[in-house]
């Protein structure tokens, strides 16, 4: 990976907030500073056991305002609500969207007393925020503050709800009702929305009415959920949306790399683009320049395939916890390119927690910021709140329910523009059309290596140890275009070591790091 000179560097400073407590995956809205939240889970990574998924106990089921300047916390429980909010409100994963003093919140996943199963809610609640905030801190009722419609569109978990222009956009999630069962036992169904559902909704203050417009269906490029859906600034200076990575592929459960553009005129699937880093939901911040064309996208730790080793991609399709902090820039032509900040993460954060912008930045209406009105040197752009906090890489096998946690961290985030100092590794493999892939990985020795080709051309491969010596090498044969499988037939591998995958063309490199286990 190369170093490039960066439009930016990123700060991150620990907030300390009193009694603010620890939650994940949570709904949120702000108003004069302070924040809403609503929903999530006071737990860490859900654990892999039936009985013990989603209990009832890592529900939140308080309605919460934090003031981050004066460091104050009011809390309000939901006891007064009737039983459809009280059970949609205290749910995970809900989809939700702010839109001036109303957030709106779709769908859900949690248990339902009322069904006697865990279910995602068909709910589509509007919040008075400033007024429920307000009754919040002086112990007002809250009741009168909340409107809520049924409709089976709604029920969707793991999406993302976007308003682009007039049009709300719920794009991707699923249907997931019953007890989760890794091992895919008869204790749920599962439906992903395969789709962008897309609606209008007249809000008169007392009567929500929706308009169901036709969906964008696509099983294929479409099937995704627990991701980043982003808005931002399209080349053509549109608002619109891009849909980074998220899981699972229809065929192996691993994350997509490739990412789908959504606006106004439709949908595009970029498979000239691999997402490496930061694949499932985390903090983001969406940052766009006028002047040059680059829409930027800031992604702050969280969970992925890859992760960065002095400069060597390693895959591990375990798919672990990160601490990488890493940008994606599309530039005025379209080309997207992914970049590795300098800083990271203090811990094994970011998964599942959210970016809550500085209000009084310059933003577009879709909530963009605005990088060329920044002025050339630091600016405090906003907070990460929460999310999951793991004490390793890979804990869902061991996960006892001890191995992570629901995060109370909240870092004060600020961006530097013209950072003489900045620079950020490019990935080039981004770019890259082979699409490497090393499977299994880790591995006990035997192993697969997956690459495409647009046309027929020469491919070396190349298997070194960390000193670089060579084990394996050779031209491969009998290609294809589309996907090309070549299997290793090296003996020479050793247990608790490194090594280097590299394929070579005329016109492009990649190499990825082997991690051969015991």
């Amino acid at each position: 990976m190369a170093a490039q000179n960066a439009p930016f560097s990123i700060h991150l400073e620990p907030l300390n907030i009193p009694n603010v407590g620890g939650i994940q995956s949570y709904a949120f809205a702000q108003h004069e500073g302070k924040w809403l939240i609503i929903g999530g889970r006071l737990d860490g990574l859900h654990r892999r056991q039936p009985w013990a998924s989603f209990d009832v106990a890592g529900h939140n089921t308080l309605l919460m305002v934090i003031d981050p300047v004066a460091k104050q916390k009011w809390t309000a429980p939901m006891t007064s609500l009737p039983v459809p909010l009280r059970e949609q409100l205290s749910s995970t994963n809900m989809e939700f969207a702010q839109d001036g003093d109303l957030l709106y919140l779709i769908g859900g996943y949690g248990y339902s007393a009322t069904a006697g199963d865990h279910v995602t809610y068909d709910k589509l609640t509007a919040v008075n925020v400033p007024g429920v905030m307000e009754a919040i801190i002086v112990g007002a009722p809250i009741a009168s503050f909340f409107r809520q419609i049924t409709d089976g569109q709604f029920a969707v978990t793991g999406g993302h709800l976007n308003k682009v222009y007039d049009i709300y956009y719920l794009v991707g999630g699923q249907r997931f009702d019953g007890r989760y069962n890794p091992m895919n036992g008869p204790s749920f169904t599962q439906t992903y929305t395969d789709a962008i559902r897309k609606f209008k909704l007249v809000d008169d203050g007392t009567t929500l009415t929706v308009t169901h417009l036709p969906a964008i269906v696509d099983a294929d490029n479409l099937h995704r959920r627990d991701y980043n859906v982003a808005p931002q600034i399209m080349p053509n200076g549109q608002e619109g949306l891009t849909a980074f990575s998220g899981v699972f592929q229809k065929t192996v459960d691993l994350p997509y790399l490739n990412c789908v553009n959504v606006d106004s005129s439709g949908y595009s699937v970029n498979n000239d683009f691999s997402q490496y880093y930061n694949h499932y939901h985390c903090a983001f911040l969406p940052l766009y320049s006028a002047s040059k064309n680059e829409m930027h996208t800031v992604f702050f730790g969280g969970i992925a395939q890859f992760y960065d080793s002095l400069g060597v991609l390693v895959q591990d399709n375990n798919v672990p916890f990160v601490r990488t902090i890493a940008r994606v820039t599309r530039d005025a032509s379209g080309i997207m390119t992914e970049y590795k900040l300098p800083v990271e993460m203090p811990d094994l954060l970011g998964a599942s927690s959210e970016f809550i912008p500085n209000e009084g930045l310059p933003l577009f209406p879709n909530g963009v910021l605005k990088l060329d009105e920044l002025p050339n040197d630091t600016t405090f752009v906003g907070y990460i709140y929460g999310g999951i906090a793991s004490s390793a890489p890979n804990v869902f096998w061991i996960n006892t329910g001890t191995e992570s946690t629901a995060s109370s961290q909240v870092y004060k985030v600020s961006l530097v523009k013209n950072a003489a100092t900045a620079t950020h590794q490019v990935n080039a493999q981004s770019r890259s059309s082979l699409h490497l892939r090393v499977f299994p990985n880790p591995t006990n020795g035997e192993f697969w290596v997956k690459f495409n080709l647009r046309e027929i051309t020469p491919v070396q491969w190349t298997l070194t140890d960390a000193s670089g010596a060579v084990l394996e090498k050779g031209k491969l044969t009998d290609l294809e275009i589309g996907e090309n499988t070549y299997r290793s037939k090296t003996t020479k591998l050793q247990a608790g070591n490194a090594y280097y995958v590299s394929l070579k063309t005329p016109g492009e490199a990649a190499t990825l790091k082997l991690i051969v286990t015991e």
